[in-house]
């Protein structure tokens, strides 16, 4: 019988995937990194530190854990040398010269050390396949200038993965508003709103396609990009006339609560093919 660790990060995506594994009665165990508690209820999680890695991945296959999903956001840690087993010790160079080449060549290589543990590793959709939406719409329908802006946004998202930046854009009437970069879509969102009167060509023509989409290239057994009921009330906020995501590549955290919202502010959400 299957037994998934789930390793959990910050936000909501890992309270779905616990709730997940729990109605299935599949066997699990929750961890999380020092430092950065989860939202998790009543997990019992087990907690451990980079500088302790090896020990961690020994007592996950000591518990005969065969699969594990990571799910939520976790920031780099400082490290403390002085806590370093010898037997992680060997796998520093690996982790710290992918920090240099990025977060995706860093997330690949943690994928990579737990595979060498023989650990299966998988993506959220695995654990819970409706969070993961196939192409069509949720709300709404996007009009034919929504669409091309929506085809503006994927362009300008697939050109930003070379460069290892955010997983978002905003484009209204032909123009990039905004990207995602370090700060994330809230921020970027809430730039739009604050400025959204002078952005536009024409106030009276299209009022902008959010897009979300996975780096091209990514590894997509982790950090997919997520969207969420406050997704749909921050492009509300920003004037914007829907939200636009690659069908198969995008978490929808509260898919109902996600269509309510978009329906009672007149949004289309959209899972469109690549």
């Amino acid at each position: 019988m299957t037994k998934t660790a789930l390793i959990a990060g910050q936000g909501g995506l890992p309270v779905h995937l616990l709730n997940a594994l729990r109605q299935s009665g599949e066997d699990h165990v929750v961890a999380e990194l020092d430092g950065f508690p989860s939202e998790v209820a009543d997990a019992d999680p087990v907690r451990f530190r980079v500088e302790r890695l090896a020990p961690f991945l020994d007592r996950l296959a000591d518990e005969r854990v065969d699969r594990v999903v990571f799910a939520g956001a976790i920031r780099r840690p400082r490290l403390e040398p002085g806590l370093i087993d010898p037997k992680t010790v060997t796998l520093l160079p690996r982790l710290l010269g992918a920090v240099q080449k990025g977060d995706d060549a860093l997330l690949r290589e943690v994928i990579a050390i737990f595979e060498d543990w023989d650990f299966e590793v998988v993506g959220a959709e695995a654990v819970a396949p409706d969070l993961v939406p196939g192409p069509g719409l949720l709300a709404g329908a996007p009009s034919e200038d929504d669409r091309k802006d929506a085809a503006r946004a994927a362009e300008i998202v697939a050109g930003l993965a070379p460069l290892d930046l955010g997983q978002g854009a905003v484009v209204a009437q032909g123009l990039c508003l905004a990207v995602e970069t370090l700060p994330g879509t809230d921020a970027m969102l809430a730039f739009v709103a604050e400025h959204a009167a002078g952005l536009r060509r024409d106030p009276a023509k299209a009022r902008g396609t959010f897009y979300k989409a996975p780096k091209s290239g990514q590894d997509r057994r982790i950090d997919l990009p997520t969207l969420g009921p406050a997704t749909v009330r921050a492009v509300a906020r920003a004037g914007l006339a829907g939200i636009a995501w690659e069908a198969g590549g995008v978490i929808c955290l509260d898919r109902a609560e996600m269509v309510a919202e978009a329906e009672a502010a007149n949004l289309f959400l959209w899972a469109r093919e690549s």
